[in-house]
């Protein structure tokens, strides 16, 4: 999925007899974390514009259509938008861990990364921590639903053993629906057999 980041600021006069005076909105598209960027489309009631571009931007005013996209310069993006760059949450970080067939035991490469994965938790503290199970498409849907459960739980587990605080873990199970990579009923796909462990 690509994230892309767009930054509203809004401009506004100074009354003049009680009366608002029409405000004045640029919205810029920013690359995500991975240098990616998505597009987001800028309409209003006198028309629209698509902004795909690393760095392009759209003035809106009150009563009139998106003006025309330009590219902003590194350099004016980060003198007017600098503080709210700033101010922006860390994105996401997703690690996936994989599991033996039919089981809710971790691959031993999976295993491996249990280290890398508290570490980073602990850098970015406070956060919450979703951890989601997943299986294959092997088997009917209310038996994967548990087995991904429980290897949800066995996750979740092995990181409180390490000290991390139950309550910022959110546990659920998606079964054999939402698989990482798209196959029909009854594959064994060992990709799809995975707890899936997001840190906010």
């Amino acid at each position: 999925m690509i994230r892309c980041i767009a930054i509203l600021i809004l401009f506004s006069g100074c009354a003049a007899l009680q009366k608002p005076q029409p405000k004045e909105a640029t919205i810029v598209l920013l690359p995500d974390e991975q240098g990616k960027t998505g597009s987001i489309v800028v309409s209003n009631d006198g028309g629209k514009q698509v902004l795909s571009a690393p760095r392009q931007a759209v003035k809106v005013s009150a009563g009139a259509p998106p003006g025309k996209p330009v590219i902003l310069p590194k350099e004016d993006v980060q003198a007017q938008f600098g503080p709210a760059l700033k101010a922006l949450p860390p994105p996401p970080i997703k690690f996936i861990l994989h599991f033996q067939w039919d089981s809710d035991e971790l691959t031993k490469e999976s295993c491996a990364q249990l280290t890398a994965i508290l570490k980073r938790i602990k850098e970015r503290a406070p956060v919450d921590i979703s951890v989601v199970g997943h299986t294959d498409t092997v088997g009917d849907k209310k038996y994967n639903y548990e087995l991904s459960l429980k290897r949800a739980k066995a996750v979740a587990a092995l990181l409180t053993e390490k000290g991390l605080d139950p309550s910022i873990l959110e546990i659920t199970s998606h079964g054999k629906d939402n698989p990482l990579v798209p196959t029909g009923d009854q594959v064994p796909e060992p990709r799809n057999r995975r707890v899936e462990v997001t840190v906010r």
